[in-house]
């Protein structure tokens, strides 16, 4: 495997940006790897690897760039009433519209790397950034699946909410849920399956028993092996199906 670190043009500066892929039978997939709202941390980037050993080449930007933050969680993951309030006030800084931007500069920057197949993209985004991956395949034609992860705000008022923006996108589209989370409680999963279903968008929404919001990273308390394993064969089979 190769992994780098690169200071990347965004859309309002310049984003740490992690990327990894295979050594051999390069251009790889694209697979944008969005960050939940806790941040850059070695957790994901252990995420990121395992998926780019599939035969991806993974970007994993720091959405946080714009306020100079990268490592707000400390090792362990730990977090004060003070440290959670300025999560929430990085969180609640970013826009669809802001990150769209983003993803659009990020997919510009693969398409003139040798190891990127910038014409076969996928996206995931975990918790904050579920909204993201999903409006992304409205954004850029060459996302071919994306997949939500415990993701929140499936289902708002606003024009590009989830559950609508959907309808505006060929690529498959996947939606992990956890079927205990107050981000995203079941009556919402409901209103998101059924509006998918109304629009006969290429989408999936499966609630994970027994999960909690953030089940997939092992470094949280509220971990659950089961569900964390069954979402990379659910990525893994989206991505090979959509991309190669």
């Amino acid at each position: 495997m190769i992994e780098q670190t690169f200071e990347i043009p965004l859309a309002d500066g310049t984003s740490t940006t992690f990327i990894v892929h295979p050594e051999r039978d390069g251009p790889h997939p694209l697979i944008l790897f969005l960050m939940d709202a806790p941040g850059i941390r070695e957790e994901l980037r252990d995420m990121a690897r395992r998926l780019a050993s599939a035969g991806y080449y993974v970007m994993l930007p720091n959405l946080y760039y714009r306020a100079g933050v990268l490592e707000l969680v400390p090792a362990g993951g730990a977090m004060d009433d003070a440290l959670r309030a300025r999560m929430m006030e990085l969180m609640n800084g970013l826009t669809i519209p802001m990150v769209m931007d983003d993803v659009a500069a990020l997919a510009a920057y693969a398409a003139g790397r040798e190891a990127a197949d910038a014409s076969r993209v996928g996206t995931v985004g975990y918790c904050m950034s579920g909204q993201f991956a999903i409006n992304a395949a409205v954004r850029l034609p060459q996302v071919k699946a994306a997949a939500s992860i415990h993701g929140t705000y499936l289902v708002t008022e606003q024009s590009d909410s989830p559950h609508l923006a959907a309808r505006k996108s060929s690529a498959e589209l996947y939606f992990a849920c956890a079927e205990t989370d107050r981000w995203a409680p079941l009556e919402t999963v409901e209103t998101l399956a059924a509006a998918l279903a109304a629009d006969g968008a290429r989408a999936e929404v499966e609630i994970y028993p027994g999960a909690e919001h953030g089940f997939t990273f092992p470094q949280r308390a509220l971990y659950q092996k089961q569900g964390a394993e069954r979402h990379w064969e659910r990525l893994n089979a989206l991505y090979r199906r959509n991309l190669g």
